[in-house]
């Protein structure tokens, strides 16, 4: 049984250019090679890639299930939560176990319309789940849910690293794994080379730990080993509820507030691995955006709006009290209150219903969404991840393609791969791919850039919009073009008379950057 995949072209021009650049050269490079080239031009064809990772208990399946807007992915420990799970477009929801050796087997969703926790099957014979949902938000975005790092489980650390591009392969593994009889099939080396996701939305909780950075350090997005760049990596602060005001310095007592603090300062120590940090409360966004806050609901907490002040602040004061105090709400219908909104969303909802007691449970429902963050997340991945999609996805298959020709253990056929690359990137429409390249370089230390000028070459490259590339969102087009002009100008001069002659590559990058900005200024002004 076949699924339609969301697209069957690639993403766009630059996608298209690697696609036509594979498809030449297959006849040129050798069978195990040219079957790569054949998984790199399906995975151009198919929508983005994210991995929500991160470590245990970090709430990352939560956020999946509020991201697609079904609850769907377990969020229980089981089976299930030490596994792979991608999730994409099927024209017929249905969950398939991949084995070890390619084959498959259909699971049905439990009675509550989620992935059963347990397989009922051989767990170490699995590789992963494909879960394929009726859902539009996969049209253009394949989420993959991943285990969490810091596990006990060794063999779920595992999965996740070997998505993130954590699992190193060195040449002699090629070797091994050749075949003498040229087999035109992956290699495992050749399949991890294509095999990782594209993208990272990265969650983390209060505190940052080596091991995030280690990981996000790790993640190469199949892009040949070179570390994550803010170009495909965000981070979602979670959980941003559980924050203790008072541990936040000038949050004066609000937890929005503190969260928001909090994440601008995990954003400067994750920088520049990721583009940005947000707080979201990934339970609140679940409950409202999955459908799992009912009518019910809604009038459970009607009820508890009509409480005196004194009663309501007791039972907010803790988990326990709020079940057990003496209430006409039902003790387990406060329960499920609980397990849903948890107190921040409780308190939220109780609030929003004291202002307008007239509100209906969709407008409620709407009000509780807003106050998850959930928009500023999906605001984020619309303007990292979307609308840089084509080109996230050229790099990364550009990269894929120098993998699998390096794996080849060929020279010969190694250089004719890299003169067919540098030949598409001379072209200037692939300027873009450069300046993710210059980005790269510069955000994972390779070429040392002086602080600010690392800043500017983050900004420029980090966008798709033109205001934010400039740093002057908001600002007239003609100051725009302007300070375009003038800023291409000095990157020029730069890279001619005060740059080493690696910081004159990224600086002639970004000098055809601004440039190319103040052209296509002019031409909306014309």
């Amino acid at each position: 049984m076949t699924t339609a995949t969301a697209q069957s072209q690639p993403a766009g021009p630059l996608s298209a250019a690697v696609a036509n650049l594979c498809t030449r050269l297959q006849p040129q490079v050798s069978a195990r090679t040219a079957a790569g080239f054949r998984e790199v031009l399906r995975r151009l064809s198919a929508p983005l890639q994210v991995a929500v990772a991160g470590r245990i208990k970090s709430g990352k399946s939560t956020l999946v299930n509020a991201l697609i807007g079904r609850r769907v992915a377990p969020t229980d420990v089981g089976e299930c939560t030490r596994l792979v799970t991608r999730f994409q477009y099927g024209t017929v929801d249905r969950v398939e176990i991949v084995f070890e050796d390619g084959s498959k087997q259909v699971l049905p969703f439990s009675a509550d319309g989620m992935i059963p926790n347990d397989l009922e099957v051989d767990f170490d014979k699995v590789s992963h789940l494909e879960a394929y949902l009726t859902n539009a938000v996969l049209r253009d975005l394949t989420v993959i849910d991943t285990p969490g790092l810091g596990s006990l489980d060794a063999a779920s650390v595992r999965r996740t690293e070997q998505l993130l591009g954590a699992a190193k392969h060195r040449k002699d593994d090629a070797d091994d794994d050749a075949d003498e009889d040229g087999s035109d099939e992956l290699d495992d080396t050749s399949r991890n080379a294509v095999a990782g996701a594209e993208a990272v939305l990265y969650v983390v909780t209060q505190g940052v730990r080596a091991d995030d950075q280690q990981a996000l350090a790790a993640f190469t997005a199949a892009t040949a080993s070179r570390e994550a760049g803010p170009v495909n990596a965000i981070a979602v602060l979670n959980k941003a509820d559980t924050i203790a005001p008072e541990s936040v310095a000038g949050s004066d007592g609000d937890v929005w507030r503190a969260a928001s603090m909090l994440a601008e300062k995990q954003a400067s120590t994750l920088k520049p691995r990721v583009a940005d940090v947000i707080p979201v409360i990934g339970l609140l966004a679940e409950s409202a955006e999955s459908g799992n806050f009912t009518s019910a609901d809604a009038d459970a907490l009607r009820s508890l709006s009509k409480l005196d002040d004194a009663t309501w602040e007791t039972m907010l004061m803790s988990a326990d009290i709020f079940t057990t105090w003496d209430c006409e709400v039902a003790e387990a219908t406060r329960l499920r209150l609980l397990e849903k909104l948890d107190l921040y969303g409780i308190r939220t909802a109780v609030g929003a219903l004291r202002r307008d007691p007239e509100l209906t449970a969709g407008a409620l429902r709407r009000s509780l969404l807003t106050a998850s963050g959930l928009s500023a997340v999906r605001g984020r991945l619309d303007a990292v991840f979307r609308a840089r999609a084509d080109g996230i996805k050229a790099a990364a298959a550009l990269a894929s393609v120098t993998a699998l020709a390096h794996a080849s253990g060929d020279p010969g056929e190694r250089q004719r791969v890299h003169d067919a690359i540098e030949v598409l990137l001379a072209k200037p429409e692939a300027h873009q791919l450069r300046l993710l390249e210059a980005l790269t370089l510069v955000t994972s230390g390779a070429v040392a850039m002086p602080e600010d000028l690392a800043e500017e070459v983050l900004r420029v490259g980090s966008s798709a919009d033109i205001g934010e590339q400039l740093g002057m969102k908001g600002r007239p087009a003609k100051e725009l073009s302007a300070y375009a002009l003038e800023r291409a100008g000095w990157w020029r001069s730069f890279a001619s008379f005060g740059a080493t002659p690696a910081q004159s590559r990224v600086a002639h990058v970004v000098h055809r950057a601004y440039f190319l900005i103040w052209q296509q200024l002019r031409e909306q002004a014309g």
